[in-house]
């Protein structure tokens, strides 16, 4: 049988800059010097990291992380911020794109590595789905994260964030949301969309337990076994050189910058209910989107809608062809698409600073 390698540290935190430091220096032990496909299990330090192409101060509140005790950086892979800690179980894989099992392109790739985790919430007893474009759910509440880059020709590095437990006062403090000016909305809003694996089990659960979840769910999906390692002295080095020149370097950290960071709310009255939007925009990009109200809907298709809007344009067609991609009829009862396009809009047009 195949063997892959395993670095599992899941009883000590890491910082920021080690345990990113270590995920970007896999792709390069298989490009440059052949090493089987690597899978690194462990958790990070009480932390903030945003995505590749974020904006971190727009993104977070960077006086009250300091304040807090939490650590922020920015990782080498997409996506949005993501809040990290002692019950969060962080993953980075290294895997060439040919490995068999694995599905062609970016989108093939994503559901292929989605059914390993889907797998492994399955045998601890979590009835787990995919969520285009990279949120694992359970009946519409986001339970784990994922983003993927391209990091050779043939090597891609996929990050995951596995909610165990989840502080949502504390996600609400360090960011910049659209529901920060409304903290009590804020907190409904984001617990109807967020959940862990200690909630659906509706009791604590081993880190341990959930970490070996996820190997064996590996080891089935590619027909492998894991040898336990260490990174090796070529490793270390360039580990140590990512830390140096990445991961502790504020031009690093603060690169990317981005047009101020805009929120808007806004009211719509419609024959199925009121609808309320709170947006936040980096430049002309959607941000954040959080879609309520008194309306008749699931948290499952708000949240599919919500998903659809993130990081896209925030043009009024882009908005509305988004959104028709993902509607189906009656997703909100009495609102069409054309309706929730004129609700957003309304609340572009109400966009101050943070």
């Amino acid at each position: 049988m195949y063997s892959w390698r395993l670095f599992k540290d899941t009883i000590n935190p890491v910082s920021t800059a080690l345990g990113l430091s270590i995920d970007d220096t896999l792709p390069l032990s298989l490009s440059r010097r052949g090493s089987p496909p690597i899978l690194h299990l462990y958790i990070f330090k009480p932390s903030a990291i945003v995505g590749k192409y974020q904006d971190i101060e727009a993104a977070l509140r960077l006086d009250r992380c300091s304040n807090r005790g939490v650590e922020y950086n920015r990782r080498s892979t997409g996506g949005g911020t993501v809040i990290m800690g002692p019950k969060v179980v962080a993953l980075g894989l290294s895997i060439d794109i040919d490995q068999p099992g694995l599905k062609k392109g970016i989108g093939g790739i994503f559901e292929s590595l989605s059914a390993v985790l889907i797998k492994a919430l399955e045998d601890l007893g979590v009835d787990a789905g995919f969520r285009p474009k990279n949120d694992l759910e359970v009946e519409g509440k986001k339970i784990a994260g994922l983003s993927a880059a391209l990091e050779t020709e043939k090597v891609i590095l996929f990050h995951a964030s596995m909610l165990v437990d989840f502080d949502i006062p504390l996600m609400l403090d360090i960011m910049h949301q659209p529901p920060l000016k409304l903290y009590d909305k804020g907190y409904s809003c984001f617990s109807q969309r967020i959940t862990t694996i200690t909630e659906q089990l509706g009791h604590d659960v081993d880190m341990e337990r959930v970490v070996q979840a996820i190997e064996n769910a590996f080891s089935e999906k590619f027909g492998v076994t894991f040898e336990k390692d260490e990174p090796d002295l070529w490793e270390k080095k360039n580990i140590e050189d990512f830390i140096n020149t990445r991961y502790t370097n504020p031009a690093w950290i603060f690169s990317h910058k981005h047009p101020r960071s805009k929120m808007g709310i806004g009211e719509f009255k419609t024959p199925g209910g009121l609808l309320e939007i709170y947006l936040s925009l980096a430049g002309s990009t959607i941000e954040h989107i959080i879609i309520t109200g008194d309306f008749f809907s699931t948290t499952k298709d708000i949240n599919l809608l919500e998903s659809s809007l993130k990081w896209t344009s925030a043009k009024r067609e882009k908005i509305e062809e988004h959104l028709s991609e993902a509607w189906r009829e009656d997703m909100i009862y009495g609102v069409n698409v054309s309706t929730l396009t004129e609700a957003i809009v309304k609340a572009k047009e109400n966009l101050v600073n943070i």
